[in-house]
């Protein structure tokens, strides 16, 4: 290799000075890698939650179909015969037709007319819809909240874990009162008897009414039973 005119412009004295510099600075450079961090920040809510409103399960109110009768029969057609006979011959059956003028002195006898009376409708017949339903006071709201504050879960039941729906039906008589409770469908026993108890101290109702005629109307009820 030529050598240089001047020292002081020869590199190759130079070259480890240059390679330890640059290996402290790739050295920090790697160090100052690995210290470095990222503060995380601080979540300022953990959103809403937002309380879904559960519907009560209502069995629909269903009307039974009406089964017509068959229409009667048609009545039998009457066919006239005209019996000719002769001049001579005597008719036994001769219609006889009386004077039928009438004076200031002839009496009238006239038949009292007898109107029959319609029949009053039964009165336990039961309706299942109506022009207006049954209200309990208050509303349904009011309902459902007089059955939960006056239900008491059976000790039996809670201890061995049972719960359920149960379905009450009754009939909401004319004067509003609760009549003819029953099961519609049950659960339990103890549970069943807890929901007949509760329908049957239901207060007074607000009758239905069929064309403006307080009527016995059907109702259904559901009582849930759940264990906390």
């Amino acid at each position: 290799m030529e050598l240089k005119k001047s020292e002081k412009a020869n590199l190759e004295t130079k070259r480890n000075t240059f390679l330890l510099f640059g290996l402290v600075i790739a050295l920090g450079v790697t160090l100052l890698a690995f210290e470095w961090t990222s503060k995380q920040g601080k979540a300022e809510s953990l959103g809403s939650l937002t309380a879904m409103e559960v519907e009560e399960e209502i069995i629909p109110i269903t009307r039974e179909q009406e089964i017509k009768p068959p229409p009667p029969p048609p009545p039998p057609k009457v066919v006239e015969v005209l019996n000719i006979v002769e001049d001579d011959v005597e008719i036994e059956d001769e219609l006889e037709i009386e004077d039928s003028e009438a004076d200031d002195e002839t009496v009238i006898d006239v038949a009292p007319v007898v109107v029959a009376e319609e029949e009053e409708e039964d009165a336990t017949e039961v309706f299942f819809i109506v022009e207006d339903m049954p209200e309990f006071p208050g509303g349904e709201l009011a309902l459902r909240k007089y059955i939960s504050s006056h239900v008491k879960y059976p000790v039996i039941a809670q201890e061995n874990g049972i719960q359920g729906k149960v379905y009450v039906t009754f009939v909401v008589g004319k004067d509003g009162k609760v009549y003819n409770a029953g099961i519609a469908r049950g659960v339990d026993p103890s549970l069943n008897k807890e929901a007949l108890r509760v329908v049957n101290s239901l207060p007074r109702w607000k009758p239905g009414k069929q064309r403006g005629k307080a009527v016995n109307v059907s109702y259904t009820v559901p009582i849930n039973f759940v264990l906390q």
